[in-house]
């Protein structure tokens, strides 16, 4: 489902230039889930945007089913985005004027479903917040807003779900129930998964554990490095 060919991105900081990505290459298969590990500032979420068509790279290419995304229009982009992919994010990103349900509905909305709200009301009962739906997200905890989030993500069945620190903002438990849900949730729809963390714990229960070093990747043991979590 998706190729990465020699890519490679980095920015300038003054005169000087910081390599993020150096001729990186990488396939992953429908229906794999993929952590990706690192230190922080190693690029995990520069790479999570470019294979979201939401950055572009300085060389190389992103395929998603055989479509190379630097040779796509913005609007193409978004529709790509807006039909196959969902993305969680490590600050929820929720819109604070909307209620729960009206978060999860708005891919279908955008989309012009008129289901949007049947759907996402079932949606958010699979994530335990059936109860919440007309609360918005200052009313909600953390690990309640980021159900919403995941909701949103899953609610279009998306071919690629991204996921950046899916638990960064949450404490040890309420992460763990997170991503025990995100995990659950994309081995029932069988979507393709591509998560960031820092939790070594969390990405040994995916089938692929690869780091980012230097603007590289590399595979590495899925078995939890204790003093790295």
């Amino acid at each position: 489902m998706i190729r990465l060919d020699r890519l490679s991105m980095h920015y300038s900081l003054g005169t000087t230039r910081i390599d993020i990505l150096r001729e990186v290459d990488l396939l992953i298969a429908g229906g794999e889930r993929v952590a990706i590990a690192g230190p922080s500032g190693t690029g995990k979420t520069s790479l999570l945007l470019l294979l979201a068509g939401l950055e572009r790279p300085a060389a190389g290419s992103v395929f998603f089913d055989g479509r190379a995304l630097e040779k796509m229009g913005r609007d193409q982009l978004a529709d790509l985005r807006r039909d196959h992919m969902g993305i969680v994010f490590q600050s929820f990103h929720l819109v604070p004027s909307l209620s729960a349900l009206d978060n999860a509905a708005l891919p279908l909305e955008i989309a012009g479903r008129r289901d949007a709200r049947e759907r996402a009301r079932a949606m958010l009962d699979r994530v335990g917040l059936g109860a919440r739906l007309g609360h918005y997200p200052g009313q909600l905890s953390g690990g309640e807003q980021q159900r919403v989030a995941i909701a949103r993500a899953l609610v279009h069945e998306p071919k690629l779900v991204l996921a950046d620190e899916p638990t960064g903002n949450l404490d040890d438990r309420t992460g763990a129930a997170i991503g025990e849900l995100l995990l659950h949730l994309n081995a029932e729809t069988n979507t393709t998964l591509v998560l960031v963390t820092h939790d070594l714990r969390f990405a040994a229960r995916c089938d692929r554990v690869l780091r980012l070093t230097e603007g590289r990747l590399s595979e590495q043991s899925p078995v939890p490095e204790t003093h790295d979590a």
